[in-house]
């Protein structure tokens, strides 16, 4: 109130009558609006919904600071789903052949490696690239010490033992060539 007293006596001494009205009609306001700042409310419009989605997706973002876990890592690892599935050693597993060689077929089963089994004698036709194929799992990764090597070196792929063979492209392509469709005689319909 002070400051409304200091600039209206500013004001009355060096403004004609008619101005005085005005400028403490602006001095009064800008009181007024100081002290709204100052109670947390402005006299700025509240802004509409382009307003303030704009102003949401064109302000800097900030980064989103992950929710505070005090558990070491060793925890997080025993309790995580990949540990849960236990020893890969025996377990039966489906995988695609993806490339043959030979008798040699090369196996994706969804692991680290794929793995080299070779061509069974019985239906060995039937094991063509692309077809489903079961195995049990020896070793999931081969690494030994070659030739006096200190370290283990590894071959890039798992041992596996072949099962058996789930469904094939080639058997599927022979049972729809054989499959003929029937033959509709046109006169005795009429």
């Amino acid at each position: 109130m002070s400051l409304l007293y200091k600039i209206s006596r500013s004001v009355s001494r060096t403004c004609p009558c008619h101005m005085r009205i005005r400028q403490l009609s602006v001095a009064q306001t800008l009181l007024n609006s100081e002290a709204a700042n100052v109670s947390g409310t402005s006299d700025q419009p509240e802004k509409g919904g382009f307003a303030k989605a704009f102003e949401k997706y064109t302000a800097p973002a900030a980064p989103e600071l992950p929710p505070e876990d005090n558990q070491t890592f060793a925890s997080l690892l025993r309790q995580s789903k990949f540990i849960d599935l236990g020893s890969a050693e025996g377990k039966v597993v489906n995988g695609k052949i993806f490339h043959v060689v030979g008798d040699d077929l090369y196996i994706d089963f969804g692991w680290k490696f794929h793995c080299v089994c070779t061509r069974p004698a019985k239906n060995g036709s039937d094991y063509v690239r692309g077809a489903r194929v079961r195995l049990r799992v020896k070793d999931l990764e081969l690494s030994t010490k070659f030739l006096g090597s200190s370290k283990d070196i590894t071959i890039l792929e798992a041992d596996c033992h072949l099962l058996g063979l789930i469904n094939s492209p080639a058997t599927r392509t022979a049972t729809t060539t054989t499959k003929q469709t029937p033959k509709i005689d046109i006169e005795s319909l009429l």
